[in-house]
């Protein structure tokens, strides 16, 4: 046998030297405090982004244009950005007591304040992750601006086609078009795109928002118009950091402010030295598992409850959601609205104050030290699952002394994207690997495939990988994490920050109990090695109802018969 190995790099291996690198340059960025991402100094992040090529920007690295990552990129940024040529990432820096007008993204809870006709100010409390993000689809807006430049200018001078001439006259009548102008329109910009008349007059609608119904005509205008100025009057977008972000960002400052706020009211309402159960999940699900059945009367009542769920799903049943929640606050839920800057709400459920002869779940215990407090915080961004939670499990000081919290077990329900499977399908982890590392957090999962193979959903059951953002991964890399030993069965962005943060407060610090019980359990939005189900197809819609209250009812029921 020939000793001799091939040092040809993979394509696997060339994406994740990409990532790394991409990673490296940000932090490199925000240290320096600003730079261009068109310039020179934004090159090394072009770069890696076209050599990446990511799933979830589809044909970014083509002449063509790219609707469907365009469409996930916009919805995840402040309307109006791009208008802008300064872009300052902030932390919270009391713009909120301003007269600025927060403009909070349609897929991402931030908040956001247009300072004038060229600025945007983005507040980052969530961490780096945030910024990660940020950059990563500001970087993917830019390249894509370049290309309508490229395919409108006529020469150095800035001359253009006329496609753009119709495109700009359209944009500036600053009128609704009539069936018939839309279409003209249409016809000019898909020349200027490179795509089919077919291709935009889909895409066209999705782009809409209430008073801006020819929003996707803008975006492409303003995209183009900005870039065409970088290349004529060397005008390059910039991107600044704040000094106080730089100075705050990794100090925990926000969630210890949230946490602490949480211990206080769990004081305040004698709550502290009862059995804690923590679940990291969205905020209706605990609640409406809980409680739905209690509230429905009549025809209702004998409708399939996952019927119920996805009708509760639906922001047009406002009045049957509000009835759901005033008989969760008659059985002693407490809400605490995030004002941290987290963006984390909370519900607490004190299990003494349930009539349980009234919901779907029964519950032995009959001490009152010795009941259940539910705690549910909203999903955490990234890095952001460490601070938090390990803020949370810190103990807490009442009359001088140190009292820790009674945390008998932490849940975490998430949505991951599956590498063998579909949308609305069950993931079960026995272990998280952070990317681009050997770094690797195994644990005893109290949620197993077998708890859940009679819920009417297809579960999976393996490794799960903690990435640095998901908007990065291609399909190359996505093979490999399925056919490599690691045995990765899908893909998320908090699994092993809220693990390390469980070992450390469990095993290391001594803040918790060592044997708290851990169950996680994600189920499926997206496939991203399945062209047409990426996170940039669209969401879940109905789909993720039934899966999201089969794993909250396990984790209940495990819950009331520990």
């Amino acid at each position: 046998m020939s000793n001799n190995k091939n040092h040809k790099r993979t394509r696997a291996q060339e994406s994740s030297n990409a990532i790394e690198r991409m990673y490296i340059t940000m932090r490199h960025l925000f240290n320096r405090g600003f730079y261009k991402p068109m310039g020179v100094s934004g090159e090394t992040l072009r770069e890696a982004l076209l050599l990446l090529r990511p799933e979830i920007y589809g044909s970014i690295a083509d002449e063509k244009a790219e609707l469907e990552g365009l469409l996930y990129v916009i919805d995840r940024l402040p309307q109006g950005i791009e208008e802008c040529s300064f872009i300052n990432l902030t932390s919270d820096e009391g713009y909120a007591n301003s007269h600025f007008k927060p403009i909070i993204p349609e897929k991402r809870r931030r908040n956001c304040y247009r300072i004038d006709n060229e600025q945007m100010n983005i507040e980052i409390t969530r961490g780096r992750s945030e910024i990660y993000d940020i950059l990563t689809h500001l970087t993917f807006l830019f390249v894509e601006s370049h290309k309508i430049s490229k395919r409108v200018m006529i020469n150095e001078r800035g001359d253009t086609v006329r496609d753009w001439d119709k495109l700009e006259k359209a944009v500036k009548s600053n009128k609704k078009l009539s069936q018939k102008e839309r279409e003209i329109a249409i016809t000019h910009t898909a020349n200027i795109l490179g795509r089919t008349f077919n291709e935009l007059t889909v895409a066209y609608p999705k782009f809409a928002i209430d008073g801006q119904p020819e929003r996707f005509l803008h975006i492409i205008y303003w995209l183009g118009k900005l870039a065409i100025e970088e290349k004529i009057n060397n005008n390059k977008r910039t991107i600044t950091f704040s000094p106080v972000l730089r100075e705050r960002l990794g100090h925990h400052i926000h969630g210890e402010i949230w946490a602490d706020e949480i211990k206080r009211t769990l004081s305040q309402n004698n709550l502290l030295e009862r059995p804690i159960h923590i679940i990291s999940a969205n905020m209706h699900s605990v609640m409406n598992s809980l409680f739905t059945s209690a509230t429905l009367k009549g025809a209702e009542s004998k409708k399939d409850i996952y019927d119920v769920y996805k009708s509760l799903s639906d922001v047009k049943n406002q009045k049957v959601r509000d009835k759901v929640e005033k008989m969760a606050i008659d059985n002693g839920m407490i809400y605490i609205k995030d004002s941290s800057g987290t963006n984390i709400d909370v519900q607490i459920f004190d299990t003494d104050k349930i009539d349980f002869s009234k919901i779907n779940f029964s519950y032995l215990e009959k001490e009152k030290q010795n009941k259940a407090v539910i705690f549910v915080m909203d999903y955490a961004f990234g890095e952001q699952a460490y601070e938090t939670l390990d803020e949370l499990l810190k103990p807490i000081k009442v009359n001088g002394k140190n009292v820790h919290l009674n945390v008998q077990s932490i849940s975490i329900m998430g949505k991951a994207g599956i590498l063998d499977g579909g949308k609305g399908d069950v993931m079960i982890p026995s272990a998280h690997i952070f990317e681009g590392t050997a770094d690797n957090y195994p644990f005893k999962n109290e949620l197993t495939k077998n708890d859940l193979v009679d819920c009417g959903v297809d579960v999976y059951e393996g490794t799960m990988i903690t990435v640095l953002g998901t908007s990065l991964q291609n399909k190359e890399i996505l093979k490999f994490f399925k056919n490599s030993t690691w045995n990765v069965i899908g893909l998320e962005m908090e699994g092993a920050h809220y693990q390390k943060a469980v070992q450390a407060a469990s095993k290391v610090r001594g803040n918790i109990n060592e044997g708290v019980k851990v169950r996680y359990a994600y189920y499926a939005s997206d496939n991203p090695l399945e062209t047409g189900s990426t996170l940039a197809s669209g969401g879940l819609g109905a789909s993720g109802v039934k899966p999201t209250y089969v794993i909250t009812n396990k984790i209940l029921e495990q819950i009331f018969n520990s």
